[in-house]
């Protein structure tokens, strides 16, 4: 039985949004509602879902990231020197496409005068009796997707210098995360996935980056970002290759970052999109050092299908011929919700799950 994060059972964040939630937000788009009347509704159904979390027998419990509208732009845009714009997407999606938000810098960055998300935290942490968990996209998410045209010439001619400042915005911001009480903080960071599938190396060169320098650019970014978390602070990684509406952006195995990614990045855990073949195989995870701990992402968030038991079970069966056992966990391979549209499945399909989840892991892992 894990007594600390990331627990046998668990779950990378982000719900379905409730229907009172969506009424709300919509009468908040319009104006019927006014800032206090929607933290009100939101409020009312985290506190529901907190409480559905822990009666299925989560021990890692999130606020579905319901206060968000997306699962990065929120929380960057409300960083110290950045700013949200509507704009033309240049990853792409397999399928439909999200709201045209994109960010860029708009003076240096390395301040951090506070955060809205520390409220959403400390709500969180006040109404869970389990362990509130706390998600944030990589810093890798302000560059990306845009490359250059994110960070002006005129505010960092040096990359280097806009590396550094991140990270230090970064650090600051998990510090006051820590100084709420957090203790398991996920940091998501798709862009390693997708710095596995061949089409997006070729964007990426296409712009005028090396794929392989960006990977260990990000790497030392995420050093950089949580050097000073405490050392009682769990540190996990959320790994997958794109989540909007059930559909994709990446396909490509984890060997061409497997070994940054479990040897030179330092955080304690890893979230890892295992429910398809575009994932590519377990072998990567032969590179996985002691101390560290894979959560199997074998359960797809992307259709209401419910895996059998002796499904999953093969699965992490399988997993367990390249990482010892008693360093894996099980859970969905992403989010629900990572916009607030939501995956293409109903919410008790997805309640179903995350139940399914919990009976596995204790079956394997003697997890109560």
């Amino acid at each position: 039985m894990s007594d600390h994060p990331p627990f046998r059972a668990d779950h990378v964040g982000s719900i379905l949004r409730s229907a009172a939630l969506k009424q709300a937000r919509e009468k908040h788009r319009t104006g019927a509602l006014d800032d206090a009347g929607l933290r009100a509704v939101e409020d009312a159904e985290i506190t529901k879902i907190i409480a559905k979390q822990e009666d299925i027998g989560l021990r890692g419990i999130t606020d579905g990231e319901y206060r968000r509208a997306f699962w990065q732009i929120d929380f960057l845009e409300r960083l110290d020197g950045v700013e949200s714009y509507e704009g033309e997407r240049k990853v792409k999606f397999q399928g439909p496409q999200p709201r045209p938000v994109l960010l860029r810098v708009t003076e240096k960055l390395g301040r951090f005068s506070g955060h809205p998300m520390l409220d959403h935290f400390r709500f969180l942490n006040e109404h869970t009796k389990q362990t509130p968990k706390m998600t944030i996209p990589s810093p890798s998410s302000l560059h990306f997707r845009y490359g250059r045209e994110a960070i002006p010439t005129s505010i960092y001619p040096d990359m280097a210098e806009f590396y550094h400042d991140l990270g230090i915005s970064y650090r600051k911001a998990i510090k006051a995360f820590a100084d709420q009480g957090c203790r398991y903080l996920q940091i998501d960071e798709v862009n390693l996935a997708y710095l596995c599938d061949p089409a997006l190396r070729d964007q990426v060169r296409a712009r005028g980056d090396d794929p392989d320098t960006l990977l260990n650019t990000y790497a030392d970014l995420l050093n950089s970002a949580i050097a000073d978390a405490p050392d009682d602070m769990t540190i996990a990684m959320h790994l997958c290759r794109g989540n909007f509406r059930s559909t994709f952006v990446a396909s490509g195995g984890y060997e061409p970052v497997a070994d940054v990614l479990f040897n030179r990045i330092g955080v304690d855990a890893y979230f890892m999109e295992y429910d398809s073949e575009r994932a590519g195989g377990f072998e990567p995870l032969r590179l996985l050092p002691k101390g560290k701990t894979v959560v199997l992402g074998v359960v797809t968030t992307k259709t209401g299908q419910l895996e059998s038991k002796d499904d999953l079970k093969r699965r992490i069966g399988e997993a367990a011929k390249h990482a010892p056992l008693d360093q894996l966990a099980l859970s969905p391979q992403c989010g629900f919700a990572s916009t607030e549209e939501g995956n293409e499945l109903a919410e008790a399909d997805m309640w179903n799950k995350l139940r399914r989840v919990v009976e596995v892991a204790r079956d394997v892992w003697g997890e109560a």
